[in-house]
C-alpha cells in the first residue's frame, strides 16, 4: 500500500489530467448523468476537505489567525487588486449583461474551499487558508453585492441570495472541521481514530481525482450546449489566472510572506468561489440566463489551471536563497 501511495502521489498531475478527461468523457458521453454527478459535488467535496483537514493539527489554526500580515496580505489582493481585473475583463463582454454579470460574480469571490488542498499540494500554508477563510467568505458576502451595483447596475446586485454562502461555509468548512477535530481528538486514544487519520491523508490523491471527475463531469455538456458564448468568456478567465498569480506572488513579496504562505497567497488570490456562487448564478432573471454558463466554464479553466499550479507555483515560489524570503507568523 505504502508504494502505491507514494506512486500516485509522484504521479499526481497526470493523474488528475486523466481524471479530468474522464470527467469530460463522461459528461459530454452521458449528458443525463449530469444531475446525478451535480448531487455528487458536494460529498466529494467533503470528504476532500475532511482528509485534508484531518492532516492539519487545529493548534496550527489557532496560530494562523494570529498572523496578522498573511491576513492582510489575503484581504488586499483578494478585494482591492483583484476586483480592478475583474472589472477590467468583464469590459470585453459588456454587451451580453449575462456574460458580464458571471464573469464578475466568480471573478470577485475568493474560493474557501479546494483551494485549501491545493495548498496544500503545492507545499502551501493550508492552515493559514483555512484560518482566513471565514474572513473571506464574510467579507466577500458583504462587498459582492456592492461591487455588482458598481459595475453592472441594480440588475444582477438585487438578484443576490447570500444564503448559498452560508450553507457552503457549514457543509465545506464547519462540519467537515468538526469531524476532523473529532478524529484527531479520538486518536490519541483509539487505534481506529488513528488508521482512519493515516487512511485519509493517503486517500487525498483519489479523493482529488473523484471531485474532480463529479465537477468536470456534471458542468461539462452545458458548456459544449453553448459553446459560441463559451469561446468568450475561456480567455477572459486564462487571462485572470496569470494576472492573479501575479498579483499573488507581488503581494507575498511585498509583505515579506515566508515560502508557505507566500504559495498560499498565490493560490487564493488565482482559486475562486464558482461551486458556491453557480446557485446564484442559477438564480438570476432572464435576462441574465448567460450567467450561470459564464461560471461553469471558469470552473473548467480554473481546474485545469490548479493542476498546472500545483506544479508551478513552487517553481515560481522556491525554497531556495533569492526566493521570497522566509519571515514566519507575525
Amino acid at each position: 500500500m505504502e508504494r502505491i501511495v507514494e506512486w500516485w502521489d509522484c504521479h499526481q498531475v497526470t493523474l488528475y489530467l486523466v481524471a479530468i478527461a474522464v470527467g469530460a468523457g463522461i459528461g459530454l458521453g452521458l449528458p443525463a448523468q449530469a444531475p446525478a454527478l451535480a448531487h455528487a459535488i458536494e460529498p466529494a467535496l467533503f470528504l476532500l476537505l475532511f482528509a485534508t483537514f484531518v492532516g492539519i493539527p487545529l493548534i496550527t489554526v489557532g496560530r494562523a489567525l494570529r498572523d496578522v500580515r498573511f491576513l492582510l496580505t489575503v484581504l488586499v489582493a483578494n478585494f482591492l487588486v483583484v476586483p480592478i481585473i475583474a472589472f477590467a475583463l468583464s469590459r470585453v463582454v459588456t454587451d451580453d449583461p449575462g456574460l458580464e454579470a458571471g464573469v464578475l460574480l466568480v471573478l470577485l469571490t475568493p474560493c474557501i474551499d479546494y483551494v485549501i488542498v491545493f495548498t496544500g499540494l503545492a507545499g502551501g500554508a493550508r492552515d493559514r487558508l483555512l484560518a482566513a477563510a471565514p474572513l473571506l467568505m464574510l467579507v466577500q458576502m458583504l462587498l459582492l453585492p456592492a461591487y455588482l451595483l458598481a459595475f453592472t447596475g441594480g440588475t444582477a446586485a438585487s438578484a443576490i441570495d447570500l444564503a448559498p454562502f452560508g450553507r457552503a461555509f457549514l457543509v465545506l468548512i464547519v462540519l467537515p472541521l468538526g469531524a476532523a477535530a473529532a478524529v484527531q481528538a479520538l486518536a490519541r486514544r483509539h487505534r481506529a481514530a488513528r488508521v482512519a487519520t493515516d487512511a485519509s491523508g493517503a486517500l487525498m490523491v483519489p479523493l482529488m481525482m473523484v471531485t474532480l471527475v463529479v465537477v468536470i463531469g456534471s458542468q461539462i455538456a452545458a458548456v459544449g450546449g453553448q459553446i459560441t458564448a463559451v469561446l468568450r468568456v475561456v480567455p477572459l478567465y486564462a487571462v485572470f489566472l496569470v494576472l492573479a498569480v501575479g498579483v499573488g506572488l507581488l503581494a507575498a513579496r511585498s509583505a515579506r510572506l515566508d515560502v508557505p504562505g507566500a504559495r498560499a497567497v498565490v493560490f487564493s488570490t488565482a482559486t475562486r468561489n464558482s461551486l458556491v456562487v453557480l446557485p446564484l448564478a442559477l438564480a438570476m432573471p432572464a435576462e441574465l440566463a448567460l450567467a450561470p454558463l459564464a461560471v461553469v466554464a471558469q470552473t473548467l479553466v480554473e481546474l485545469l489551471g490548479m493542476v498546472l499550479l500545483v506544479r508551478l507555483v513552487p517553481v515560481l515560489v522556491p525554497h531556495r536563497p533569492g526566493g521570497i524570503r522566509a519571515t514566519g507568523p507575525h
